[in-house]
């Protein structure tokens, strides 16, 4: 089963995240208190555990919202999902796939001391379309 592994949140643009292991995710909006909220497609970004321990791998040290993503995963192949995909996250929260990826900063810290980055190629964005509190722990499934 997929699980949540990480909720994290930044004031600003621009810089890593940090996993508060909660969050509130309002319909249409995003992640509460984070700066990547609001009316557009990108309200919420996803990255895989396994996308990290990769970048861990080339000698990184990284983690959950290192990437900027506000949910970090674990058992979920979030860069085939198809886009218009909905994903159930905890009890409540329904998010759809709006976007596979993006364009990395230029020029991105990650990329430069690797020479490679994950965010571009694996991480997701989706829009909220039902709200509620996701945490640690929490299941990640692709309702029928």
């Amino acid at each position: 089963m997929a699980t949540v592994e990480a909720v994290c949140v930044s004031a600003k643009k621009g810089v890593p995240k940090k996993n508060v292991g909660r969050a509130l995710f309002v319909e249409n909006f995003g992640v509460e208190a984070d700066a990547h909220g609001g009316g557009w497609h990108r309200q919420v970004s996803l990255l895989a555990l396994e996308s990290i321990e990769t970048m861990r791998a080339k000698g990184l040290d990284v983690s959950a919202g290192s990437f900027a993503e506000n949910v970090t995963t674990r058992g979920v192949d979030l860069a085939r999902l198809p886009l218009g995909t909905r994903l159930k996250l905890g009890e409540s929260v329904l998010l759809e796939v709006t976007q596979i990826g993006k364009k990395c900063h230029a020029p991105c810290a990650i990329r430069q001391a690797a020479g490679d980055c994950v965010m571009p190629k694996e991480g997701i964005f989706a829009k909220v379309l039902r709200g509620g509190v996701v945490k640690v722990g929490d299941f990640c499934i692709i309702p029928a």
